[in-house]
């Protein structure tokens, strides 16, 4: 028991020590050395000045190569006129229809839609079933256009795909009209390019 007479020293001196412990993510690891002043100032200069800046966009991931599956829907509609037009007697017709069957059932086994991550290009099987680049016929320079230069493109029609048309501004300024016929399934070739060429920027053929 204290008295009135007890000095506050007596007091204190009777408190036990309590040794504080630091935790340990702010204790020193062994055999590591401090930064120095030069080291420590450069820190703190560069985050002064990143303080603030947008971070860097992400590294732009490629999109894979598409190239949608050979369709022989258009060679066998075109054979079966051609068989209904033998058969009515309209020999013209018959033998104009199974030409042109003929002909694009032979492109349908070597043209190729290859849609990769910059652009569309058109290739050609050769004999070995290799695919090469081509050459346009009418124009002139390679079957190669970037998916920016692409100004309009339609079906006709989409449920039945006979013919594709786009109007690229690559080939020349004003714009370049190419027509195509739908050697490929349908779907597939519609739905890669309404993604990568983007919406039709023209009324043109409806899917009715």
């Amino acid at each position: 028991m204290l008295t009135a007479g007890t000095r506050v020293s007596q007091v204190t001196t009777s408190v036990p020590q309590l040794a504080v412990k630091a935790p340990s993510c702010l204790q020193a690891r062994s055999g590591t050395k401090p930064l120095s002043q030069k080291a420590l100032r450069s820190v703190q200069t560069s985050a002064w000045f990143n303080f603030g800046k947008p971070k860097a966009p992400p590294a732009k991931i490629a999109r894979e190569t598409v190239i949608p599956e050979p369709s022989y829907s258009l060679p066998i509609g075109l054979a079966g006129i051609a068989g209904l037009s033998g058969l009515e007697g309209n020999l013209a017709l018959a033998g104009v229809t199974g030409f042109l069957g003929a002909f694009l059932a032979f492109q349908a086994s070597r043209v190729q839609f290859v849609f990769d991550d910059e652009g569309l290009e058109v290739l050609i099987k050769s004999k070995d079933d290799k695919a090469e680049e081509s050459e346009n016929k009418f124009v002139g320079g390679q079957n190669r256009w970037s998916y920016d230069a692409f100004t309009n493109w339609e079906f006709w029609w989409k449920k039945f795909p006979v013919l594709v048309y786009f109007k690229e501004t690559q080939t020349k300024p004003e714009g370049q009209i190419h027509f195509f016929p739908v050697l490929f399934k349908g779907d597939q070739l519609y739905d890669v390019m309404a993604e990568r060429c983007g919406s039709s920027q023209n009324s043109g053929p409806t899917d009715e």
